[in-house]
């Protein structure tokens, strides 16, 4: 009997399978690194091979826990959306490295569509702005860059994809599509498009003959090649990571918020059937589609969140673990002035300036490790502020905050968020909803529940709340801070 239902989860930087019961509960996981190169300052790729057999290897690695393959009732795919990979469609191989999506390599091709004019009409379209966050531009950089795409291209065997799209190629043996939820971050398709427009893709540079088929996110979309686990198991939900964290969290009527802390930080409101427009420079998305019927979000990313943690670890050595940011938070009454933009990437929405760099201001004789992992989770509140004002000027005011990633799992972070934001922050005991909401999409492609809010009310667990009490006071002064900071950057 199939008990379980697989996940595979491709983050930036790491690829895991995660078992799930039917009921939601979680049963395991498998994970592997993935390996980040850094050619030069700005630019981020990934070895798509890598990511293929690190994957293969982990959802081996969960079948056997599992059981079988016959154990395994369903496959969904959840994926770092916007990361772009070419291939050759005839002998399956990349044709170079991925360029991911916090890679800034195509700044200049953005800023000359935007002085021609392009942007508003762009944005009207897609709901996306002119950024190097989007992966239509990646695709044009590498036909521009590498003989072989082109030469892909010119034999009609060039398949570009995001990470779903290049999976499910492998796992299928052949079959080349990609989901409403990941096509609708290309600049590639229009959000009220059936699929990828010719105009869009003429104005980009990408022969839309590259590009996969646009799919629902939950349906019988092929199923893997009985070679690669013994037997072939159905692949029924694919989203994108930031979708499927919003349907993990069953954000599932117009207006539920939630914020995912990860790598990046990404907020997304369910803003229901109508395509939603920004006037403050957020963007708007596909939440999902059934049956080819969409529900839109809207969404604000940042693209430094968890990746700040890991850079104080790694380069600085402020601590030897993340989870140590928290004890030395709670070890000092506040920072004592320091406080830090994290623009190490350049800065997101609702800015949008992708030459800004991080700063960190305010630092004396005083300052130590304490103030300066203080200061970085301060930071997450800080971001987030500057979102909230956005979505509320755009007619998106959150009533709550539903937050997970892992980062959430940090009880200080969550409590100064709900502080700062005077919000009532809620956060789900199992935090990985990215993994959640791919499997409740798997349940229902597979038939094993009806609709999403039968498949959520099932598989969602226990929550946690955390309220505000902060003094206005503390919160104007460190956000007249934040400012000062953000200007510097």
């Amino acid at each position: 009997m199939s008990e379980f239902i697989l996940v595979l989860d491709e983050g930036t930087t790491s690829t895991r399978a995660m078992l799930f019961g039917l009921d939601g509960s979680f049963h395991g996981s498998a994970q592997q690194d993935i390996t980040q190169h850094y050619p030069r300052a700005g630019w981020v790729e990934h070895d798509a091979d890598e990511i293929w057999f690190r994957t293969l290897d982990c959802a081996r690695q969960a079948i056997e826990k599992a059981g079988g393959a016959d154990r395994i009732a369903c496959i969904g795919i959840t994926n770092q959306r916007e990361t772009v990979v070419a291939w050759d469609k005839q002998s399956g191989n990349p044709l170079c490295r991925a360029i991911v999506w916090q890679d800034r390599r195509t700044a200049d091709f953005c800023e000359s569509l935007r002085s021609a004019g392009h942007e508003a009409e762009v944005q009207r379209q897609t709901g996306l702005l002119l950024d190097p966050y989007f992966s239509g531009t990646k695709m044009r950089w590498m036909l521009d860059n590498f003989e072989a795409v082109r030469a892909a291209r010119d034999a009609g065997s060039l398949a570009f994809g995001t990470i779903e799209s290049w999976l499910m190629f492998k796992l299928t043996g052949g079959a080349h599509l990609t989901d409403a939820s990941n096509a609708s971050r290309t600049l590639l398709m229009g959000l009220g498009d059936e699929g990828f427009e010719p105009r869009l893709c003429e104005l980009f540079g990408v022969p839309t003959a590259a590009l996969g088929e646009v799919v629902d996110n939950a349906g019988p979309f092929g199923e893997t090649d009985a070679a690669l686990f013994g037997q072939a198991i159905p692949i029924t939900g694919l989203a994108g990571d930031q979708q499927s964290a919003t349907i993990g969290q069953a954000c599932l009527e117009p207006g539920e918020t939630k914020a995912t802390y990860g790598t990046g930080a990404f907020v997304l409101t369910n803003m229901g059937g109508d395509i939603p427009v920004s006037d403050h420079r957020l963007l708007g998305t596909v939440l999902y589609q059934f049956g080819g019927k969409r529900t839109y979000a809207l969404e604000g990313s940042v693209f430094v969140a968890g990746s700040l943690v890991q850079w104080l670890r790694d380069s600085l050595g402020i601590v030897d673990v993340a989870a140590q940011t928290e004890e030395l938070a709670r070890s000092i009454e506040d920072t004592g002035g320091v406080t830090i933009v994290p623009a190490l990437a350049g800065l997101g929405a609702p800015h949008w300036r992708a030459e800004a760099r991080g700063v960190i201001t305010g630092l004396s004789f005083h300052s130590g490790k304490a103030e300066v992992a203080r200061a970085a989770l301060e930071a997450m509140a800080h971001q987030t502020f500057d979102l909230a004002e956005a979505f509320a000027a755009d007619g998106a005011s959150w009533g709550k905050l539903k937050i997970d990633g892992g980062m959430s799992a940090n009880d200080w972070m969550a409590q100064d968020l709900a502080d700062f934001l005077d919000l009532t922050v809620e956060r789900p005991e199992f935090v990985e909803t990215t993994a959640l909401g791919a499997a409740m999409l798997a349940a229902v492609g597979a038939g094993l529940y009806e609709d999403l809010p039968t498949a959520a009310k099932q598989m969602r667990g226990t929550l946690s709340r955390f309220s505000p009490h902060m003094e206005d006071g503390v919160r104007a002064e460190r956000l007249a801070r934040w400012r000062k900071a953000l200007a510097a950057a």
